[in-house]
């Protein structure tokens, strides 16, 4: 079977989470589901470890890798009004 074009198989995530303190911390998976766990026991990045407990507000599909850490840094580059907009969309 044909079809117009080949789906691209989602492996990696750009996220934005909320932390305990109201701050904001973005990041890259290719699992969501268990990253986020880890950000909430404490051993997924330093930043976060005394945020707990974290709420994700924001997660964008990438094709791969590298798109995923070129949208990272294109989010830490907003304004957290910015940052919370995304959530919106």
């Amino acid at each position: 079977m044909h079809g117009c074009g080949a789906a691209v198989k989602v492996n990696w995530f750009c996220y934005i989470l909320r932390c305990v303190d109201d701050t904001l911390y973005t990041g890259i998976t290719n699992d969501l589901k268990k990253r986020l766990l880890a950000h909430n026991t404490g051993i997924a990045s330093k930043y976060t470890r005394g945020r707990c407990p974290v709420q994700l507000i924001y997660a964008e599909p990438c094709a791969d890798k590298s798109i995923a850490l070129k949208r990272e840094l294109q989010i830490k580059k907003l304004s957290r009004p910015n940052k919370m907009l995304l959530r919106n969309r």
